[in-house]
C-alpha cells in the first residue's frame, strides 16, 4: 500500500488498494496497522455496494445495529444512509426534523458514545454529492490531548464523562431532542481518556453528546467539556475532506471528533455509513465504568 499524509499530525490517504479485494488474509492486517497508528484512512475511487461495504466492515468487528440494541432482539442489519433524500427521490424540507437531525451531525461529535457499547470505527462512503459544501471534518483528539495545557488537562485526566444523545440534539432543536429516538438511550458514562491498546497513545474521549463530568457541578462540567472540544478542534488538529463520489473514509472513533459541513439543502447528498462496535481487544475495559 502507498500511504500519503492527509495532515501533519494524523491521517493517511491509501493508494493502490481496491477495498473489494481486502480480506482477513489480504491487506486487512496492513490497513488495521495504519488505522491504529494514523486514526484516519482515505481510500479514493472505490466502488463499494452495500454488500461489499458490510463485508469490509465486518473485518473491523461487530456491526453496530442500533435497532437491535434498542429493541433487545435480533433485527436485520441495514447500511445507514446519511442523506436528505427520502423515499421516491424526494428531498427533505430544509426545516424538517429530518434535516435538523442531519444538522446535529454538524456539531463536533464522536459516534455512539450514548450507546451501551461505543463505536470503534466508522466506514463512510460518498454516493451522491451536492454542487458545493458537505465536507466532513475530522479532529485528532490524540494530537490535541498531547498538546493540551496542563491546567485544562489535569481535571480531565481521571474524569468520568456522561453522554446523552438528546443533549446534543437540544443544541439544534428542542422538538428534535424530545423525539423518542433521541430519548430512548439511558445516560451513559465513559472514562475520559482512551489509551490505544496497540500503540499506547492516549486520546481524549469526548463528544457533543457529553453533558456532565462526574463530581463537578453541571455548569462547571459543561464549561470544561466545551472548552476541551474547542481546544481539540483548533485548525492545527483538523483535516477537512472534500468528497468525491467513491471516496471511503475510515476513522478511529476512539481518537477523533468529526462533523459535517452545510450544503445547499435543496440538492441531494447521500453518504453510506457503517459503524462497528468496540470489543475488549479494542480497549473497551479502559473506558468502561464497571
Amino acid at each position: 500500500m502507498k500511504l500519503t499524509p492527509l495532515h501533519a499530525r494524523f491521517g493517511m490517504a491509501v493508494d493502490d488498494v481496491d477495498l473489494r479485494t481486502v480480506t482477513q488474509d489480504h491487506l486487512y492486517g496492513a490497513i488495521r496497522e495504519a488505522f491504529e497508528k494514523h486514526s484516519v484512512l482515505l481510500f479514493r475511487g472505490q466502488q463499494l455496494d452495500d454488500a461489499e461495504h458490510v463485508r469490509l466492515a465486518r473485518l473491523f468487528g461487530p456491526l453496530e445495529n442500533r435497532d437491535a440494541m434498542a429493541s433487545g432482539r435480533d433485527v436485520d442489519f441495514e447500511v445507514s444512509a446519511v442523506s436528505n433524500v427520502l423515499g421516491e427521490d424526494q428531498i427533505a424540507d430544509p426545516e424538517s426534523l429530518h434535516t435538523l437531525n442531519l444538522q446535529g451531525n454538524m456539531l463536533w461529535h464522536t459516534d455512539s458514545t450514548f450507546l451501551p457499547v461505543p463505536a470503534l470505527v466508522n466506514l463512510l462512503t460518498a454516493k451522491v454529492l451536492p454542487s458545493t459544501g458537505g465536507e466532513t471534518e475530522l479532529a485528532s483528539t490524540r494530537a490535541a490531548w498531547a498538546d493540551m495545557p496542563d491546567a485544562m488537562k489535569e481535571p480531565l485526566k481521571n474524569a468520568i464523562i456522561w453522554h446523552r444523545l438528546s443533549h446534543s440534539r437540544s443544541k439544534i432543536s428542542d422538538e428534535l431532542a424530545r423525539l423518542s429516538s433521541m430519548t430512548q438511550w439511558p445516560d451513559r458514562p465513559w472514562r475520559s481518556v482512551w489509551p490505544n491498546p496497540v500503540t499506547g497513545a492516549e486520546a481524549l474521549f469526548i463528544a457533543s453528546h457529553a453533558f456532565a463530568i462526574e463530581g463537578m457541578g453541571l455548569e462547571e462540567g459543561q464549561d470544561l467539556i466545551e472548552r476541551a472540544i474547542e481546544f481539540c478542534t483548533r485548525p492545527e488538529f483538523v483535516y477537512s475532506h472534500q468528497w468525491s463520489v467513491g471516496d471511503v473514509l475510515i476513522w478511529d472513533e476512539r481518537a477523533t471528533l468529526h462533523r459535517g459541513q452545510p450544503w445547499p439543502y435543496g440538492e441531494a447528498r447521500t453518504l453510506k455509513s457503517i459503524c462497528c462496535s468496540v470489543t475488549r481487544d479494542d480497549g473497551l475495559d479502559s473506558v468502561k465504568i464497571v
